[in-house]
């Protein structure tokens, strides 16, 4: 094994009835290439050593015989690596596939939609039916009555015998207007996200592969973007998210603010929205000189100010910010309420446990203005 981290790390024998050998050792599997941010080695020993324990074989079906179905389904390849050698990668059939056991484990069977837009609050003329109804008045479109519910009113009203439908039968069902949203997530991935013996960058990545495969199938017309944001800050693509790893970095929440509201200005989505998962206290800035400013002891009041601005600027670009602060420290918890105040925002206290289920419920919930014309 490359590397000791199966600290913190705890299996749990699941197994589904009438699954086979071959999808039994691919639900650990995907688990574990998760962890080990894409490494199928290091993924393969791992998961040869739960087998010892565990007894997830037999002779019938071995790890071996697992790793060449692996190939021959495409979910993995070999490739030669930057120092000449054979190595195996994953494919983005199992980034796919990595996505969409996210999305099933943390906000649970959702069905794909086939519009894929926001509802907004006000009923009114749209496309999104809302069970209830109301009389026909001059002006409302045909398209829009309920045939059932008027010829209902029209036999209640006159008579089956004889059949009359009269303008006062007819019935309208109400429609929400639909608007498209426009997220940013953001995720630190500061030094402090492994310390303490903690892994707390798993548990973020799952919380963005199931997003992004969330809004990628059920709201297709809305847009997500990755940031990462350490010493600096830089967007990802969704492909990228089972390889990410934390560095050696301070937090430079103001960089990944800055760039946040860059990619938010290029959309033509009226409703826009950043949600920033971060476990530690900003600790950094990029000076106009090209010099990092950094201070890790307690809260720099030149630093936390930055932040502060950033926020009031994205206040007024109407664009809110919901902080998931993993971390629950009295201090950190002061200069999330002073951000979330200074942005109009939400913030969540939280640990790991439940962040994903947050996320989405707030992403779910947080409908905008109702989009007119």
């Amino acid at each position: 094994m490359k590397k000791n981290k199966r600290k913190g790390f705890v299996f749990k024998t699941y197994e589904v009835e009438n699954q086979s050998p071959f999808e039994k050792l691919f639900e650990i599997f995907k688990e574990l290439i998760t962890h080990t941010s894409g490494d199928f080695d290091e993924a393969i020993d791992w998961l040869r050593s739960l087998d010892k324990e565990y007894k997830l074989t037999d002779d019938n079906y071995t790890i071996d015989d697992f790793i060449e179905d692996l190939k021959k389904k495409g979910f993995i390849k070999e490739e030669i690596t930057a120092d000449g050698l054979n190595g195996t990668k994953i494919t983005p059939k199992t980034e796919r596939a990595i996505r969409q056991q996210a999305l099933n484990h943390i906000f649970g069977s959702i069905k794909r939609s086939g519009v894929g837009n926001h509802k907004s609050k006000s009923p009114g003329i749209g496309d999104e039916h809302t069970g209830d109804f109301r009389g026909y008045q001059f002006g409302d479109s045909l398209d829009k009555v309920s045939i059932t519910e008027s010829i209902r009113n029209a036999q209640i009203n006159n008579g089956i015998d004889k059949f009359n439908l009269t303008e006062n039968d007819l019935v309208i069902e109400e429609t929400l207007h639909k608007s498209q949203m426009s997220t940013i997530l953001m995720i630190d991935i500061s030094h402090s996200m492994i310390l303490y013996g903690e892994d707390r960058i798993t548990p973020a990545k799952k919380v963005a592969m199931a997003l992004a495969e969330l809004i990628t199938t059920r709201y297709p017309k809305d847009s997500i973007d990755i940031i990462v944001f350490g010493n600096d800050a830089w967007s990802i693509k969704i492909k990228d998210l089972p390889y990410l790893q934390v560095g050696p970095y301070h937090t430079n929440t103001v960089a990944g603010l800055k760039l946040a509201m860059d990619l938010l200005r290029r959309k033509r989505n009226t409703n826009k929205q950043i949600f920033m998962i971060t476990d530690g206290k900003p600790s950094c800035l990029l000076l106009p000189d090209g010099n990092y400013y950094k201070n890790s002891n307690g809260l720099d009041t030149y630093i936390v100010n930055k932040c502060y601005s950033m926020a009031q600027q994205a206040r007024k670009l109407h664009i809110p910010i919901t902080t998931f602060m993993i971390a629950k420290d009295p201090y950190l918890t002061q200069f999330v309420q002073a951000f979330t105040q200074a942005n109009q925002g939400k913030a969540f206290y939280t640990g790991l446990k439940g962040l994903g289920e947050m996320i989405f419920e707030d992403y779910e919930t947080n409908r905008k203005k109702r989009i007119k014309g």
